[in-house]
């Protein structure tokens, strides 16, 4: 997938008069990209657009008038941009509640090695990205940035078959199957 630039990057006078527009376009593309892995989990499966978006809004918020400082974020976000044969998804545990978030993320502790994309007989697991700063040994964080690695071959058959989501940590498991509309909407990740 082609990294972002500086130059993907509009200015805030420029972004404000797109915002309304990109921001609907992105909400639409995220529904179509994420997936809900039981009651706690979800995955929304990254772009360049949906990495556009998280930069810009990042640019917004912080009044980002600077090169340097656009260049930093555009550095960081395009670390989390799958590569050729590669999907890049952010792993979120969806809980709101702060009793139930300090009874569960102690529990799923590396959760983020044990979700698995199943294509055919085939597992192709997860690699967390910026596991240095997000790993701890007692807690987990409540989001992860993951990539996963396909061979040509799994990539033939994640665009002919059946594809699923597998979670089977020892205290949270699920078992998702993609529709045929989310395989298509990820395919293109492979080559773009």
């Amino acid at each position: 997938m082609r990294k972002l630039t500086n130059g993907d990057i509009k200015d805030l006078r420029e972004y404000e008069r797109e915002r309304e527009a990109f921001r609907a376009e992105i909400i639409a593309m995220k529904k179509r990209r994420r997936l809900s892995l039981g009651d706690l989990l979800s995955i929304v499966f990254e772009n360049a657009a949906t990495m556009r978006f998280q930069i810009q809004e990042m640019a917004r918020a912080e009044k980002m008038l600077r090169d340097e400082q656009v260049a930093h974020e555009v550095e960081t976000y395009n670390q989390l941009l799958p590569g050729p044969g590669e999907l890049s998804g952010t792993l979120f545990i969806e809980i709101d509640d702060t009793d139930a978030l300090r009874m569960w993320l102690p529990r799923l502790v590396k959760i983020e090695d044990h979700v698995y994309f199943v294509v055919g007989d085939e597992r192709v697991p997860a690699r967390e990205e910026d596991a240095e700063r997000l790993t701890r040994e007692d807690v987990t964080s409540a989001v992860h940035y993951l990539k996963f690695a396909f061979t040509p071959e799994q990539q033939r058959a994640f665009a002919g078959g059946e594809v699923r989501i597998e979670v089977d940590h020892p205290e949270y498991q699920a078992d998702v199957t993609l529709t045929p509309e989310q395989r298509v909407e990820l395919i293109g990740d492979f080559a773009a």
